[in-house]
């Protein structure tokens, strides 16, 4: 034979495809710390969602892309009038879901926020709901869409558990898109053939760069881009559904696959990956473990890496806030990730540049004792030097024991410790938080500052007593999850 041809043999899917479908077509969801911090998360994401709407920047990008269609059944965006085509309303709710930078995370050897999954989950259920009830059909219950969260979460976490995008130069935004197509297409009905093809045209897409969440290319597309990757599910989704056939050796096909064009690098301080290493590895099976232990944003809109810095910093607030002028130097011991992330020096150019700054987001709540969204635009910026002022006397401190713990699966700390140090030899004392208050460890304490944060939130967009209903309704989980998904979006409708 000659030697000049290929093989043309075609492949089962990889394994990594069959084991996501035979999840989301197999697994039995049955615990009930999932389903609760699924509603938790459900009621969190909406309401970082609601709040986004306060920013023209974001609302910009929303409603049909051909002003004035009208779409039979068409799915709802929370807190807008909007009905549109779920692929559509998938970007938009995965828009505003992720513009503030304030959903729910998941650190690991890959960092990602979950929660924007729901923007494909959520739009697929409401209009399959309502073409449902259209034709006599029993519509989708809010359990169908706290499953499906609970999976997409799962799908995208245990993923990341071992296998570091970032450290070849690809954003995180490619595991929504995976986790979201997996789910919606056994959403839509989809069987194992076509729930696999579906991933498959997901990994084919390749991945965004990570360039523009890192200086000095931080700009905005870090808060659409979530939204861009969950709609990009549901579209693959629907092709497969029609049945567009799959590419079985999408991620292991030589030369070709996913592994080798896109995974065989690491970064700049390391050699090419040997052979063996050009693929994921896995350390558990997927189960429901990564909604139990996600990390949810509670007090502050800023990138997860500086919650426990800023904390650290607004504990510091009352000590420091009449000294500022005298400050000589302040020093942050924090972990590996938050150093390669998001800390920088010199001038930032945009609301998206300062939430991803470890230094601007602890001098904002050392000066005023408080991070809220609104200290990212330019006009507090613009009108408060001091928070400069503040970065130019930063050092960053590696802390090895914090990088190690952060890795560490019965840990998985987020720690930052904050110093101020005066003119005149003086100094604070050393403030340090591992622990976040969104993390599974502080959990009782964390919950309930989650419901107000989620009044807060609703609160932006509606009268108090359609507030109210929501909240009651979110906060019972047995009638929240027999609740029609349609009769839920309802409630969030601007007319």
């Amino acid at each position: 034979m000659s030697a000049n041809v290929d093989q043309n043999n075609r492949p089962d899917y990889d394994q990594v495809i069959q084991d996501i479908a035979d999840y989301v077509l197999n697994y039995k969801i049955e615990s009930q710390e999932a389903l609760d911090t699924a509603r938790n998360c459900l009621m969190d994401t909406l309401g970082c969602g609601l709040l986004a709407l306060r920013f023209p920047e974001c609302t910009k990008h929303l409603g049909p892309i051909v002003q004035g269609t009208v779409v039979p059944n068409g799915a709802r965006v929370p807190g807008t009038s909007f009905s549109l085509d779920p692929v559509k309303a998938a970007w938009d709710i995965g828009c505003i879901i992720r513009w503030l930078d304030y959903n729910d995370t998941w650190l690991a050897a890959e960092w990602g926020h979950p929660s924007d999954n729901l923007g494909g989950i959520l739009a697929v259920a409401d209009h399959l709901s309502q073409v449902r009830l259209s034709k006599g059909e029993q519509p989708l219950t809010m359990r169908d869409v706290l499953e499906g969260m609970i999976m997409a979460h799962e799908i995208q976490g245990v993923i990341a558990l071992e296998n570091s995008f970032n450290r070849v130069g690809l954003c995180h935004v490619l595991l929504v898109r995976v986790a979201s197509v997996a789910v919606v297409t056994k959403m839509m009905g989809g069987d194992r053939e076509q729930i696999m093809a579906a991933i498959s045209q997901a990994w084919v897409d390749g991945s965004a760069l990570r360039t523009y969440r890192h200086a000095p290319n931080a700009g905005s597309r870090k808060s659409w881009a979530a939204g861009d990757a969950t709609s990009r599910a549901v579209r693959l989704a629907d092709m497969s559904i029609r049945g567009e056939m799959g590419i079985p050796g999408v991620l292991t096909a030589p030369q070709w696959g996913f592994y080798d064009v896109s995974f065989s690098k690491t970064n700049k301080d390391q050699a090419i990956k040997p052979e063996a290493q050009r693929q994921f590895a896995f350390s558990q099976d997927y189960g429901t473990y990564v909604m139990e232990n996600v990390l949810f944003k509670i007090s502050f809109p800023a990138e997860f890496h500086a919650q426990t810095a800023a904390e650290a910093a607004v504990i510091l607030h009352p000590k420091v806030k009449d000294r500022l002028a005298d400050i000589d130097k302040i020093v942050i011991r924090t972990h590996e990730s938050a150093i390669r992330i998001i800390s920088k020096s010199g001038p930032l150019a945009n609301a998206a540049d300062r939430d991803h700054c470890l230094q601007y987001m602890a001098a904002v709540p050392l000066a005023f004792g408080h991070l809220i969204a609104e200290n990212y635009e330019d006009d507090f910026h613009d009108a408060n030097p001091i928070i400069d002022e503040l970065r130019d006397k930063m050092e960053i401190v590696e802390d090895k024991r914090f990088s190690a713990e952060y890795l560490e699966a019965d840990k998985r700390s987020i720690a930052n410790a904050i110093q101020v140090f005066f003119k005149d030899g003086s100094n604070t004392e050393e403030v340090v938080v591992e622990y976040p208050v969104g993390h599974r460890r502080r959990r009782e304490e964390g919950i309930p500052l989650l419901e107000k944060k989620f009044k807060n939130n609703l609160a932006t967009r509606f009268p108090n007593r359609q507030c109210q209903t929501i909240f009651t309704l979110c906060k019972d989980q047995a009638t929240l999850e027999n609740t029609p998904v349609n009769r839920f979006m309802d409630l969030f409708v601007i007319a």
